[in-house]
């Protein structure tokens, strides 16, 4: 990926999809990535609202479930996307930093049947967070985030950092507390933050066993940005060996045999595996 003319283009040299949102203005001076949750139900559905001339709200970017990307305002122009906020000695964030909307329910609510968006719409166990928001709240469900959503959104925001000389990736939740409760318990904002600006983790791993803790995928190089490895992904529960860390993609033995292959080695996404 890249940007030319503050707009983002994909590998092969192909702008993804803009569509403009009329939410934007003059005025932009970044200095922060705020991360967003679209609290939607799709990202289809999140890009209309913000192209809805009612909405009086927008993003520089949508990224979908499944990775997919759709820019909205260039990322020389003020998005809509902050609201009443505060950081430091800079108030009204919308002037001050570039938005990213990820595809996420956000916080749902318990049904005797399970988790449900509050829209009423079933969501996976497996695709639940428990937990307490960090600003407060009882403990409930919270939609998770792909694996595929993070690695792009993850490469996506350390290239924005780096352009634009952002000092900070903070959440909606962070600049607007008790207002916003976005990205929430379910997004790894240590981590995520940590390999945008390039500093420590907060909750680096140490150990050096781990095991996978959903179907992951297996990559040649550091990044969403190299190819698969053919055995990707990884079964929940395959046993790694850490050898090397790279921000917060690891350089993993795999321990044991994978679709009857024993020699696997490669990177994987950190947010995606436990130290045992």
């Amino acid at each position: 990926m890249k940007i030319k003319g503050h707009r983002l283009y994909l590998n092969e040299g192909k702008a993804v999809p803009f569509q403009k949102s009329p939410h934007q203005s003059d005025g932009l001076t970044p200095e922060y990535l705020i991360m967003h949750y679209t609290a939607g139900a799709s990202a289809e559905s999140s890009v209309a609202w913000f192209l809805n001339p009612d909405a009086k709200a927008s993003a520089h970017l949508v990224i979908g479930r499944n990775g997919q990307i759709t820019q909205l305002v260039t990322f020389d122009r003020l998005a809509w996307h902050a609201g009443v906020s505060r950081w430091a000695d800079r108030v009204g964030l919308n002037q001050w930093s570039i938005g990213i909307e990820l595809d996420n329910a956000g916080e749902l609510v318990r049904h005797p049947d399970g988790w449900r968006t509050k829209w009423g719409r079933p969501v996976n166990s497996a695709d639940v967070i428990e937990g307490a928001h960090k600003n407060g709240g009882p403990v409930t469900g919270w939609h998770s985030y792909t694996q595929e959503q993070l690695e792009i959104a993850q490469m996506v925001a350390a290239m924005l950092v780096n352009q634009y000389g952002l000092k900070d990736v903070l959440g909606h939740e962070d600049i607007a507390p008790g207002r916003k409760t976005d990205p929430g318990p379910a997004f790894p904002m240590s981590s995520f933050r940590a390999a945008a600006v390039g500093r420590a983790d907060d909750t680096a791993l140490q150990a050096e066993k781990f095991v996978t803790t959903t179907g992951l995928n297996i990559r040649i190089g550091p990044g969403a940005q190299f190819d698969k490895l053919p055995v990707s992904p990884l079964p929940k529960g395959t046993g790694l060996l850490r050898r090397s860390t790279q921000g917060i993609w690891m350089e993993v033995r795999v321990v044991n045999p994978v679709n009857g292959d024993a020699d696997i080695e490669g990177w994987v996404h950190g947010d995606f595996v436990r130290a045992v």
